[in-house]
């Protein structure tokens, strides 16, 4: 068989046959290439207006706290409409808040406050789609698809957010400055819009049901009631609440601080730490792809995040460009061999009138300490010095990741095939 043909019938690309999930493909590689663009923009056109960790972290502070507020209630909208629309929706709205973003910033009027309130509003758009983009997956392909499905996304959100996306931005801001990269972003959600506008799957029909608050919270409390029962999911999203407490400030804040003024190189260096870290990611996906997941799933997702964040703290002393990149492959390709195996357990293992808000409730739990994690890391920084805070903020983030691997009860899916799906288990006081 020629080269072509075997990679044709390879098995991790098996989920892009399917029109629908491979038309959602399409529209993210755009989406995340702009994102590659943004997050090396952001950091550069922050610390271009005030050259200190706090500038940062409040504009961090100001994107988290509406994504927390509004996340559960994405979850259940996520759960009752069409996710498409909702997709559809957010992304318009991030666009054009990022866009706006650009235009002040070509213009030379970009404060610090503009960033602020414009960064919120990307927050409220995530709120909305990040449930719904992985709630969606499970109605466009069979189930047996899903972990090459997740493998295939890891692969495209790295290639595109870590390497194409950053290494192009590099490049983009070192010549014309940070205002470009936010345009490019901007018009990368509106690809995204039409993509999922022309997936012809539909939701199934729902009972017509009273939509106030009071059912909206009813919705919410199903939601709890199967996280509260589920001993994997609520331990481990305990334990990303409290890593991300410790670690999430401090991976946005200082290590663009630091490349900036530790190494004393620019924004095309930041961008290449992302690239690397992107290699890692593809990586450690290709080989999901082909092998599939361990069989000790939860065992191994844990240890892989413990030892990511731990590595991380050599960001707080590196002394070379050489450091950064090796320690960034690496910790990336432990994330994604985490991340690849949590969304397909909850894919596979979480029913499906439920995901949406049990995804939800992933998002909200693990973020909802980190506008605190930006609020304490600029003060820290301040205090005991960006590469103290970054050592002892990695370290303490393994630890806190580790421990929850021991709660009774969290290691049960490693007891449950694949295949035992419970989809069509009872939800106690359903109401959908």
């Amino acid at each position: 068989m020629s080269f072509l043909g075997r990679l044709k019938n390879a098995r991790i690309l098996q989920p892009l046959r399917q029109r629908d999930f491979a038309l959602l493909t399409s529209g993210s590689a755009i989406s995340l290439i702009g994102d590659g663009f943004f997050h090396v923009a952001l950091a550069w056109q922050v610390y271009q207006i005030s050259n200190v960790p706090t500038a940062l972290a409040v504009v961090g502070v100001a994107a988290t706290l509406p994504l927390v507020f509004f996340l559960l209630i994405g979850g259940v909208f996520s759960d009752r409409y069409d996710r498409r629309r909702l997709m559809i929706g957010a992304d318009l709205l991030r666009g054009l808040a990022i866009g706006v973003m650009g235009a002040l910033s070509m213009a030379n009027v970009l404060e610090l406050w503009h960033v602020a309130v414009l960064m919120a509003f990307v927050g409220i758009g995530d709120a909305f789609f990040n449930p719904a983009s992985t709630a969606i997956v499970p109605d466009l392909l069979p189930e047996s698809l899903l972990p090459q499905a997740n493998a295939v996304l890891g692969i495209l959100r790295r290639l595109m957010i870590s390497i194409i996306g950053p290494a192009l931005a590099g490049f983009v801001i070192a010549a014309v400055g940070p205002g470009p990269a936010f345009v490019v972003d901007a018009g990368s959600f509106a690809f995204s819009a039409v993509a999922v506008f022309a997936i012809q799957t539909r939701p199934l029909p729902r009972p017509a049901l009273d939509h106030g608050l009071r059912q909206t919270l009813v919705q919410i409390r199903q939601g709890l009631g199967f996280v509260r029962r589920t001993t994997w999911i609520w331990a481990t999203l305990v334990s990303g609440m409290l890593t991300l407490l410790a670690v999430y400030g401090p991976i946005n804040v200082l290590i663009p601080y630091l490349v900036k003024n530790r190494l004393d190189l620019g924004a095309d260096a930041l961008g290449w730490i992302f690239a690397t870290g992107g290699v890692g990611s593809i990586a450690m996906a290709l080989l999901i792809g082909h092998f599939g997941l361990p069989r000790r799933r939860v065992t191994a997702m844990y240890l892989a995040w413990t030892i990511g964040i731990a590595l991380m703290a050599v960001y707080g002393v590196m002394d070379a460009l050489w450091q950064a990149l090796l320690v960034s492959m690496i910790v990336n390709a432990l994330f994604e061999l985490g991340q690849v195996t949590w969304t397909t357990m909850l894919q596979q293992l979480v029913p499906r009138q439920l995901l949406g808000r049990v995804s939800s409730l992933d998002w909200f739990v693990s973020v909802s300490l980190v506008p605190v994690s930006y609020a304490l890391t600029g003060p820290a920084a301040d205090i005991f010095g960006a590469g103290p805070v970054m050592v002892v903020a990695a370290f303490a983030g393994a630890v806190a990741t580790v421990a929850l691997l021991f709660v009774p009860g969290v290691r049960a899916p490693e007891r449950v095939p694949p295949e035992s799906k419970s989809s069509a288990a009872p939800i106690a006081g359903a109401q959908d």
